[in-house]
């Protein structure tokens, strides 16, 4: 019998709790009053920057050196809006998520920077509260998010079904990251950059092999196509519609009519496929989804399982 992984950790709540969540900027000079005093938790403190030592799981791995320029200039002329999280970790701290500010605070030469002091007792609580509070900032690329989600699935043993309750998320936007960790490098760099977009990545895995999707995303470059011009340019290439479809055998009185064409149309944009309904006299008909590849496949899962 498998042993048991234990639960993810508290998420946001454990984060950021909102009545410790100032309204205005906090001071990064310190006081008699909030300079730490090495031993409670769950508290906002004062402490050396010098003391903090990075988050090894941290899920962020791409800052842009002029928004920390930005950031260090504001955080000298207003304070910090947001104090970043740390534990404390063999007599320092480890830093739990605010890399960003305190990275602006380093660069800016600032010796204290305000810190929520949290009980921490797992790598798993520490991955999730990193991954959450980027999240929800909106500061993660699509790359790092699904290695974050990876990294759990793979290293800890959580399911996406798990995963996507603790972070408010649908298993099929969990799954449909990690998914886009199977697009080869190039690609995966491209979105990191944001040359190309969520929307765009998620057509492209759906391409049968590694040189289809190369070579339609040198065509995304080239031409800088839209979401909408790709899933129609994989429809229509790779897909080969204009091929005789593969329709499902008619039996007894069982076809198909004007009214459930016009049903199987309107289903191919919502699940990207071509779907076939049929119908006998009887009422008693089928619904046949086509699809690619086994990635396709599993997105038409989770699409079904999920509506």
């Amino acid at each position: 019998m498998s042993k048991k992984k234990p639960a993810l950790g508290k998420g946001l709540n454990a984060l950021i709790r909102p009545a410790e969540k100032p309204e205005e900027p906090v001071s990064v000079e310190p006081t008699d009053d909030t300079i730490d005093d090495g031993l409670a938790t769950d508290v906002l403190k004062h402490i050396p920057v010098a003391d903090i030592d990075p988050n090894p799981y941290q899920p962020r791995i791409d800052f842009d050196p002029q928004e920390l320029r930005e950031l260090a200039q504001s955080i000298r002329e207003k304070g910090l809006i947001q104090p970043v999280t740390v534990r404390r970790w063999e007599g320092r701290f480890q830093l739990i998520s605010g890399e960003r500010r305190l990275r602006a605070c380093r660069d800016a030469n600032i010796a204290f920077i305000p810190a929520y002091i949290r009980q921490v007792d797992s790598a798993e609580e520490m991955i999730e509260m990193a991954l959450i509070e980027n999240i929800q900032r909106k500061t993660l690329n699509p790359v790092e998010i699904a290695t974050s989600y990876r990294q759990l699935v793979e290293e800890y043993g959580h399911a996406p079904e798990e995963i996507a309750r603790r972070i408010g998320k649908d298993r099929s936007t969990v799954v449909n990251f990690i998914r886009l960790l199977k697009l080869p490098e190039k690609i995966l760099n491209s979105l990191q950059k944001r040359e190309i977009s969520m929307g765009h990545a998620r057509a492209l895995i759906t391409l049968p092999d590694e040189k289809a999707q190369l070579r339609t995303w040198q065509r995304i470059i080239r031409e800088d196509l839209s979401v909408r011009k790709v899933e129609q340019l994989v429809n229509s290439i790779y897909r080969n519609p204009s091929a005789p479809a593969a329709r499902p055998k008619k039996s007894g009185a069982s076809q198909t009519t004007p009214h459930l064409e016009d049903l199987s149309r309107k289903l191919h944009p919502v699940y990207g496929t071509k779907v076939h309904i049929t119908a006998g006299k009887d009422g008693k008909g089928s619904i046949v989804f086509e699809f690619y590849s086994d990635d396709d496949l599993d997105r038409l899962i989770d699409l079904l399982l999920n509506d």
